[in-house]
């Protein structure tokens, strides 16, 4: 029996050790023991390499505006565990943790002694999740990220309304596969028989497996570039100006505050999820939701702007897609100012064109490490840049504070790289600002 938050998470956490075990059966077994409450929920299940996390932002601020109850289940968390599990952006309560535990513990244990092997952390997160929403906190929509790929991940024993996959990239290679039709067809997983799909997904190669599955499932097919437009109007201090069409809607000059083009396509497939669900399940959201949530949308650690006395921006981009898209978010809104690019990643990344693309706009590089299995070492990592000149840190938090003591009034200090990084850093910056 589980008596506190910190026994419970834990627990879960205890469930690390079985690493990554890609497959439906055991999730199957523990909600069949459950009483099969993914089976309850009304939901979208999006899945993407990047731009996941942004998109059912996107979502369920319209959604909220509309006075819809929504839903979230995130990975992985910026300031704590509970908000991988959210309602309107709360976070689970603690109690209602450990609650879930103690109901989904003895089924967890009874699994080990079967012949489908133990159950991961993520798993059981995601059993939890499905057994929240459907017992404990029903919602009217939920909005589920996949973990990791598609075809094989826990998320994928749901049956939702809808279908997202917002781009292909090359991330997690040594488990989707190092070609992006292997990522494409992975991510594809998720299609279901007659439930349509939205996707933001450009390369040819990766659209055709898309395409393929999409015909194969029966399902309508809605593409960015294709049934789905939008025209970029200009990118302002504060955010994005566009305009969006679709065969259901067209909405003309729509703000953004959530910086870069990237942005403006992640929101424009939550317009389209929007315009589904209002069409198609009877959800009642006008122009004014559309407008207040869009405007509104905010996602932490995501081109996050920490401070402005001075500048400090956090952005979680981990893969060579992620960085590209901040290196053109950084030369559309800060192309006069003097850029300090503070970086750290994990080893088995793609670390020469991460690298080099972050140089591109650097006028000054540091690179440091953090606490993490995965993570390279700062003078490893240095070892993939071409320049002469550059500031090595195995300590970040001396990184951080030497760094932030030395900024000019219009210097733009950008922190990037792992999302575990992030977490860890975000707490730091908005600590140290507080102090001055």
């Amino acid at each position: 029996m589980i008596h506190t938050y910190e026994e419970a998470i834990g627990w879960i956490h205890s469930r690390l050790k079985f690493g990554i075990k890609p497959g439906l059966e055991r999730m199957e077994w523990m909600l069949e023991e459950l009483g099969n409450p993914e089976r309850h929920i009304k939901c979208v299940h999006l899945a993407g390499t990047n731009g996941k996390g942004s998109t059912l932002t996107y979502m369920r601020y319209m959604l909220q505006a509309a006075e819809y109850k929504v839903g979230t289940f995130t990975s992985p968390y910026i300031e704590t565990f509970n908000e991988r599990i959210s309602v309107n952006g709360v976070p689970i309560a603690d109690q209602e943790i450990a609650d879930l535990v103690n109901m989904v513990k003895p089924v967890v244990e009874k699994l080990d002694e079967t012949n489908l092997g133990e159950a991961t952390e993520f798993e059981i997160i995601t059993v939890m999740a499905l057994y929240y929403f459907a017992k404990m906190n029903m919602c009217d929509i939920v909005l589920l990220e996949t973990g990791l790929g598609g075809r094989f991940d826990s998320t994928n024993v749901i049956h939702p309304a809808l279908t997202i996959i917002t781009n292909i990239g090359h991330d997690h290679m040594h488990i989707l596969g190092d070609t992006l039709e292997a990522i494409a067809f992975e991510k594809a997983g998720i299609i279901k028989s007659g439930v349509p799909i939205i996707t933001g997904v450009q390369q040819n190669e990766a659209l055709e497996v898309i395409r393929t599955a999409a015909i194969e499932k029966r399902s309508n097919l809605y593409e960015l570039g294709n049934q789905i437009q939008v025209e970029h109007h200009s990118s302002e201090k504060e955010g994005e100006r566009f305009t969006f069409s679709s065969p259901f809607r067209t909405y003309e000059d729509l703000f953004i505050s959530m910086k870069g083009q990237h942005q403006v396509q992640n929101a424009a497939l939550a317009l389209m999820a929007m315009s589904y669900l209002n069409v198609y399940q009877a959800f009642l959201i006008d122009e004014e939701h559309i407008r207040k949530g869009l405007a509104e949308a905010y996602w932490i650690g995501r081109f996050e702007q920490l401070s402005t006395h001075p500048h400090v921006i956090i952005d979680g981009a981990h893969n060579p897609e992620g960085i590209n898209s901040l290196v053109e978010t950084v030369r559309a809104h800060y192309s006069e100012n003097r850029i300090v690019i503070l970086f750290t990643a994990l080893g088995d990344k793609q670390l020469d064109e991460m690298v080099g693309q972050l140089e591109t706009i650097a006028d000054e590089m540091i690179f440091t490490t953090f606490t993490f299995d995965r993570a390279i070492s700062a003078e490893a990592l240095a070892a993939h840049s071409k320049r002469e000149s550059k500031h090595i840190f195995e300590n970040w938090q001396e990184a951080i504070s030497r760094t932030m003591d030395s900024l000019q009034e219009d210097d733009i200090f950008l922190l990037t790289g792992s999302l575990y990084f992030i977490s860890e850093a975000r707490k730091y910056v908005v600590q140290k600002t507080r102090q001055k």
